[in-house]
C-alpha cells in the first residue's frame, strides 16, 4: 500500500515538473496534472494540499541534493567543504533547465504574494546563513584570509544565482558544470591563506 502511495506522489510530481515547465505555473491546473499523471483529484490531494504545497515539493527536492552535497562534507576543511558542493553542480545544472523556468515563473507569483514568497525565500537566506558561517569557519580555522563572511556569502549566492540563469538563458552557451566549478575554484583560491 504505501509503495502505491509513493508510486502515485512521483507520478503528481513527475507530471508537475513537465506540465508547469511546458506551460507555465499558471496555467498548468490540478486537473490538468491527474490527467496527465492517471490519477484521480482525490489522490492529488491526499498527497498535496494545493498546486502551491506541490511546487513547494518540488523546490524542496530540488534544494535537498545541494543540502545532501553541504551535509556530507561537513566535517572537512572548508575549502574542501566548498569542493565538495560543487560534485552538485552536474545534477544541479541537469535539472535547472527543466525546472528552472517553472521556479522564475513561480518567484514571480511570489512577488505578488507574501506566503509564497516566504516560502521562496527560505532556501536563500538558509544558504546564505550557511555560507556565511562556513566562512568565518575558514578564516577562524586559518584557511582563509580575513574576509567579511556576509558579503562573501553574497557573492557566492550572486555567482551560483546568475550561472543558473545563464545557463537557462544561454544553454549552449557554455559547459555551465564547467564554469561553475572553475568559478568556484578561482573564489576558493582567492580566499585562501598563503
Amino acid at each position: 500500500m504505501q509503495q502505491r502511495s509513493e508510486e502515485t506522489r512521483a507520478k503528481i510530481l513527475e507530471s508537475a515538473i513537465k506540465l508547469f515547465s511546458a506551460r507555465g505555473y499558471n496555467a498548468a491546473s490540478v486537473d490538468d496534472i491527474c490527467r496527465d499523471a492517471g490519477i484521480s483529484k482525490g489522490a492529488f490531494y491526499h498527497h498535496f494540499e494545493s498546486k502551491q504545497a506541490l511546487f513547494l515539493a518540488l523546490l524542496d527536492g530540488w534544494l535537498k541534493t545541494i543540502d545532501n552535497a553541504i551535509a556530507a562534507s561537513k566535517d572537512k576543511p572548508v575549502p574542501e567543504i566548498f569542493m565538495q558542493i560543487t560534485e552538485a553542480f552536474p545534477y544541479i545544472f541537469a535539472t535547472a533547465n527543466e525546472g528552472l523556468p517553472m521556479f522564475l515563473e513561480f518567484w514571480l507569483q511570489a512577488s505578488r504574494d507574501d506566503n509564497i514568497w516566504q516560502a521562496s525565500i527560505a532556501p536563500y537566506r538558509r544558504y546564505h546563513k550557511h555560507f556565511t558561517a562556513l566562512i568565518k569557519k575558514g578564516v577562524d580555522e586559518g584557511s582563509f584570509v580575513d574576509v567579511d563572511p556576509g558579503l562573501t556569502s553574497r557573492m557566492i549566492m550572486s555567482t551560483a544565482m546568475g550561472l543558473l540563469l545563464q545557463s537557462l538563458l544561454d544553454p549552449k552557451g557554455a559547459k555551465w558544470e564547467k564554469v561553475a566549478r572553475d568559478s568556484t575554484n578561482l573564489l576558493i583560491n582567492s580566499l585562501l591563506k598563503r
